[in-house]
């Protein structure tokens, strides 16, 4: 009997990419005319895995918010890895924005992929590992599917899917 073949299905980001990219929009920020003397800032908390944006207004915030994605997607971050809140008041008429960086799948987007890959009736074994997703099969040519089906669809965080064995 031929052993089987795995790969994880893992949502991982890089924070030092993050944390280059928060660099180069700070920079921008200071640089730009239109934002120069705005008094907005970005700021990253490697601990807790959140950005924060300060700005004087809803719209400057666009603006520096659209700075920092250009800079996350040229070092090939997806957007989908930032879950962004709500619009606060902060001191002084300004706004202050947190954004969640997502690191590893949440229990229920767990259960849908695996609930997901079961209704396709592939020949593989599906199995939650923490915050990964582990599956198995004897066949190369149905791992290659699941992938292909995984990239396909949807969940709302970015897929990767690494230790292929």
């Amino acid at each position: 009997m031929a052993k089987d073949q795995s790969f994880d299905v893992v949502s991982q980001v890089d924070l030092q990419e993050v944390d280059n990219a928060v660099q180069q929009a700070s920079k921008e920020l200071v640089q730009r005319f239109d934002l120069k003397d705005t008094h907005s800032t970005i700021t990253l908390d490697k601990h807790e895995a959140t950005i924060t944006i300060t700005a004087p207004g809803d719209f400057v915030f666009k603006q520096v918010r659209d700075v920092l994605d250009s800079k996350l997607v040229r070092r090939t971050i997806e957007l989908k890895a930032i879950t962004w809140g709500k619009v606060e008041a902060a001191s002084g008429d300004s706004v202050r924005v947190t954004g969640t960086i997502v690191n590893g799948i949440d229990q229920e987007i767990a259960r849908k992929i695996n609930k997901d890959v079961r209704d396709q009736k592939y020949k593989v074994k599906v199995q939650i590992e923490g915050d990964k997703v582990r599956v198995f099969s004897a066949s190369r040519d149905e791992l290659q599917s699941v992938i292909t089906f995984l990239k396909a669809a949807d969940y709302g965080i970015p897929l990767q899917f690494n230790n292929y064995r």
